[in-house]
């Protein structure tokens, strides 16, 4: 079953410290839709830890609404709680974090092997493995061994056809789950943006899950 992220962007107000502000200090600046509105389990455990099926060390995991929270945000989270049990992984990341992560980092998992198959390109089937030391024996069984090599260990990327399916196979980084064509990369393009009149620590993202 798939995972649906919601949240929004905050900015921290420039006089949010001053005696005479009567404001939120971190008002809403924009809900993460229509920037982002996919359901990739793969960034999903890269960023916060939330169907991390590849082992990644998350940069921001169950840290749950921010005590300054904006009362939309927090008014948007209780209220998808009450309506919503599967409501979970309440969490936030500042964009002081995001700045200068390391997109070269990896999971603990070796790579992912994804098997597209189906009679036509309207009714693909796509499944995905985790691939560690060993090809998957499901894997194996249908399809055959891997023309990459016997054990993933020293297999390079590649892409092969069997029974009538497409596999690929390959490493992945934190580039991949974030980099151009995630989605992500426009989340943090406006996340830079606010950074600049805000500054890096007064941009933040409060995220959940169903």
């Amino acid at each position: 079953m798939p995972t649906d992220i919601y949240g929004f962007i905050e900015a921290r107000h420039p006089s949010a410290a001053e005696e005479w502000y009567e404001g939120e200090p971190w008002p809403v600046a924009m809900p993460l839709y229509p920037l982002y509105d996919g359901d990739d389990h793969v960034a999903f455990g890269c960023l916060f830890g939330v169907r991390n099926w590849l082992g990644w060390t998350p940069v921001a995991a169950g840290r749950g609404l921010p005590a300054d929270v904006s009362e939309h945000v927090r008014t948007d989270y209780e209220g998808s709680v009450r309506v919503d049990a599967a409501t979970h992984g309440c969490t936030w990341v500042a964009w002081s974090e995001l700045r200068d992560l390391d997109m070269s980092a990896r999971p603990a998992a070796r790579g992912i092997l994804q098997v597209r198959s189906g009679p036509g390109s309207s009714t693909y089937r796509i499944h995905r493995y985790r691939i560690d030391d060993r090809w998957p024996s499901e894997m194996v069984e249908q399809y055959g061994m891997s023309p990459l090599g016997g054990s993933p260990v020293e297999a390079p990327a590649g892409r092969w056809e069997a029974a009538g399916a497409t596999l690929e196979y390959g490493p992945v980084t934190r580039l991949h789950a974030l980099g151009p064509g995630t989605g992500w990369e426009h989340v943090f393009e406006v996340m830079r943006a606010l950074a600049g009149r805000f500054g890096d620590d007064g941009v933040r993202l409060v995220v959940w899950f169903d």
